[in-house]
């Protein structure tokens, strides 16, 4: 599909090598991805030769800036096919996007309202909510997952009632690796007259995203997990929703006008971004948008997908871990999370580590799925469209030497992959 080892050139932290002579295995791109030269060298490019604030000055530099900056946002509203440059709202991350979302939305409610949200959410779509609830005295139901890690559907039904207001979920797991039915969700979510927010943090990466099909009003997602630079994310939202919210922060450039008495809020989307954003990494995140659409997203899906099932069917031989996420590939492509009882994950990340391979270990800012799935961390191994199967097998085999240093095959009796209640 695409020329592997060219794109590998691309990506200068990829010819690492790291504890004298092993080559990075970089197997954690769920937390963040690396960056290639073209988004490095538009760091660098503005601040060598456009570094100046946006939207105030009439001199040259601001100028050049101004349309720098703002011709990601057009980049970002084709990349998503929404509607409008002022539904595209810039933050720091995700994170400050859904609590941009929780403290404007949660404005509106009353006591006694209801939240839904899911048991494999991260912290950040998680903890916002009981902020809200503890301000304002409101109800957070979750929706359950099915023994096969796949969100329960029956259940969100039957959970929303005439006081949901608000239904958050993630569009991929960054755990399970699960992507959940976004229209379906959206259909129920509307038929109550309750606004759908969706975690894209993990799915804008790696598959094409369509915001107006979804369905969905309110979707957000961060430029350090899609080859971008850390410190950006976005809030795409119906224009008609982000009109009626109030504002989140006050300051420069959210203003239309201040007096000695009051002040008048700016049109969207600067309406949401008080003061000087991160401009240089903004404007560096359109290179990385660019590079990803010249590999193509269908391809890195695809690509995702064989690679994924590929390091699935080489961990497998390893019958004394416990491999969580769906049996389909492509509903957990470019994530393998696993565990076992013996051995804790920080211990096999730690060994695996000084063969290269950089893979995450702990709760992953998901300890209500931890919880649920009855441990306390786990591993998780993920890819990205430059990873390579010679890559997975040097993953491999540094995780026998892991096991073989603990002795762990004596103890696969302790595992069991079936869903629950299975006959073995």
């Amino acid at each position: 599909m695409f020329d592997i080892e060219k794109i590998r050139k691309d990506f200068p932290i990829l010819k690492r090598i790291i504890w004298g002579d092993k080559k990075l295995v970089y197997f954690d791109n769920a937390a963040t991805t690396q960056k290639p030269s073209v988004v490095i060298n538009a760091l660098v490019d503005y601040y060598e030769n456009i570094n100046a604030n946006i939207h105030r000055g009439v001199h040259k530099l601001a100028e050049e800036s101004t349309i720098a900056y703002e011709n990601v946002r057009l980049k970002v509203r084709k990349l998503l096919n929404a509607d409008s440059n002022t539904e595209i709202i810039f933050t720091r991350n995700a994170t400050e996007s859904l609590n941009l979302l929780s403290y404007t939305l949660g404005e509106s409610l009353n006591e006694g309202d209801e939240i839904l949200i899911s048991e494999m959410e991260h912290h950040s779509n998680i903890v916002p909510w009981f902020i809200l609830k503890n301000r304002k005295n409101i109800s957070i139901k979750f929706i359950p997952i099915t023994d096969k890690y796949e969100l329960d559907y029956e259940a969100l039904s039957s959970l929303v009632t005439k006081k949901t207001k608000i239904i958050s979920v993630t569009h991929k797991s960054n755990v399970l690796g699960t992507v959940n039915d976004i229209k379906k969700i959206s259909d129920i979510a509307h038929s109550a007259g309750a606004v759908l927010i969706v975690d894209a943090a993990q799915s804008v990466p790696h598959m094409r995203i369509n915001f107006n099909e979804m369905g969905c009003d309110f979707i957000v997602f961060s430029a350090h997990k899609m080859c971008g630079p850390t410190g950006v994310g976005v809030l795409a939202g119906k224009k008609d929703l982000l009109e009626k919210m109030p504002p989140f922060m006050g300051g420069g450039e959210m203003i239309r006008k201040v007096t000695f008495d009051d002040f008048t809020v700016n049109d969207l989307p600067w309406k949401y971004e008080a003061g000087t954003p991160n401009i240089a990494d903004v404007i560096a995140f359109e290179k990385a948008i660019d590079y990803i659409q010249s590999i193509g997203i269908q391809n890195i899906y695809d690509y995702e997908c064989e690679l994924t099932s590929y390091a699935l069917d080489s961990i497998k031989q390893f019958d004394f871990l416990k491999l969580y996420g769906p049996e389909n590939v492509k509903n957990r492509a470019g994530i393998i999370t696993f565990s076992n009882p013996v051995v804790h994950p920080h211990d096999i990340a730690t060994i695996i580590d000084q063969y290269g391979v950089a893979i995450r270990a702990g709760h992953h800012c998901a300890q209500p799925l931890m919880k649920k799935l009855g441990v306390q961390a786990t591993c998780r191994a993920s890819f990205y469209f430059y990873n390579t199967k010679q890559e997975v097998d040097i993953f491999i085999n540094a995780l026998k030497s892991a096991f073989d240093y603990f002795a762990l095959g004596a103890c696969k009796d302790l595992v069991s992959n079936e869903p629950k209640g299975a006959k073995r």
